[in-house]
């Protein structure tokens, strides 16, 4: 369907773009899931890399969907069936369940589902690229980006992103991008305010990114096991993303808040790197986009990990079986479980978590400083894409 109808004007309009360069253009980067993109750079002869923005673990399950399939893995034979491991994906044998694939994995009519084969398709094409980008580090996910390099020798693992770009801001302006933000939301400050009252690592924060959804039942569900807790926290609820009959969603959270004063501070929107970061936070309660999975990896943050769609389903696996910095809460939604897994975090294994998180944080960071392997990793990317431009200059 895209290819019949948006692909062909998308590749004509990239066309124009690079044929009437002036400068003429060197190197395409390109998202990784725009495939067409590498057609049109073949045809006009300029190099072109992918920038895979999901994880590597998350691109390597998409790589090896059809493999799976075709063992007879897949489809998945009812819910008596979700822990089953998967033993088709290379390097993932051991911990990678039914329950961790991304959710159209779960259709009994997989082979027929649109989305899959277009993730599928563009996830292959993108291996034909002259090189991948991806935003990781080799000390996070170093064996994954082994297995991705037998099919693309070149792959930059250059994150995380936001850290590296604070350590080049930091070097030559001596200040990180606090002050810049990525956001189309309208951030609420008065939630560091709040923060700066309460004791270190003593508050949870919970916010399940810009695009997720949940009803009515699944926010009360979450509320009342925060407030069951006795743990401080924080929550983001987005305007128009709690689902109800007749504007019940909005009422809920204006209830929530009110019943909220003494335990709990919550907001539309918060400046999510600067809370994480901020020495009162303890936990995060997140659904595990990778941008704010690595976003919690950087300052040490534990998880509790309640994934939706897309990549989130492989990132909270790793976050908690890989990397044992986290819990794993997908499939359910219980305030008793949501109230044992934030005491597990932030009280019962409190010092367990905190421990395994600062580890983390600790060689992701050097992975971003001068000499680390992201940071060289960058620089090496920029030093190749000027090799490819003085060859187009001797051509």
């Amino acid at each position: 369907m895209f290819e019949d109808t948006m692909e062909p004007k998308m590749k004509q309009s990239l066309r124009e773009v690079l044929v009437n360069s002036s400068p003429p253009v060197d190197c395409i980067i390109a998202d990784g899931l725009l495939g067409f993109a590498l057609d049109v750079a073949k045809e006009v002869g300029i190099p072109i890399i992918f920038f895979c923005t999901s994880s590597p673990c998350s691109f390597w399950v998409y790589y090896s969907i059809p493999d799976i399939i075709q063992v007879g893995e897949l489809p998945i034979n009812g819910t008596e069936d979700m822990d089953r491991l998967i033993t088709t994906v290379p390097g993932m044998e051991t911990y990678l369940r039914c329950r961790d694939l991304p959710t159209f994995c779960r259709k009994l009519d997989i082979e027929d589902s649109i989305y899959m084969k277009l993730v599928v398709e563009q996830t292959r094409k993108s291996l034909q690229a002259d090189a991948l980008i991806l935003n990781t580090a080799e000390e996070l996910d170093g064996p994954i980006l082994s297995q991705i390099r037998t099919k693309c020798p070149r792959v930059y693992a250059v994150g995380p992103l936001h850290a590296q770009l604070n350590t080049r801001l930091n070097a030559k302006h001596g200040e990180p991008c606090d002050h810049i933000s990525n956001t189309l939301w309208e951030v609420d400050k008065s939630c560091i305010f709040w923060l700066n009252k309460q004791p270190n690592r003593s508050v949870i924060y919970v916010s399940f990114g810009s695009i997720m959804s949940m009803s009515r039942e699944q926010l009360v569900e979450l509320w009342y096991g925060l407030l069951n807790s006795k743990t401080k926290f924080l929550l983001v609820v987005r305007p128009n993303s709690v689902i109800g009959k007749d504007g019940e969603g909005e009422d809920v959270v204006m209830e929530l808040m009110e019943k909220s004063k003494d335990r709990g501070y919550i907001v539309n929107w918060a400046p999510q790197e600067a809370v994480l970061n901020h020495p009162a936070i303890g936990g995060f309660f997140t659904h595990n986009g990778w941008n704010s999975t690595l976003e919690s990896v950087v300052p040490g943050v534990p998880m509790i990990c309640w994934p939706q769609f897309s990549d989130q389903h492989v990132n909270s696996r790793v976050v908690s079986e890989v990397w044992k910095i986290g819990l794993d809460m997908k499939d359910v939604c219980d305030s008793k479980i949501v109230e044992k897994m934030v005491n597990d975090v932030m009280v019962d294994r409190k010092e367990e978590f905190a421990k395994s998180a600062s580890e983390m944080a600790k060689v992701t960071n050097q992975s971003v400083n001068v000499g680390g392997s992201s940071y060289s990793n960058l620089d090496c990317l920029v030093e190749d894409i000027r090799i490819m431009s003085l060859k187009k200059l001797t051509k």
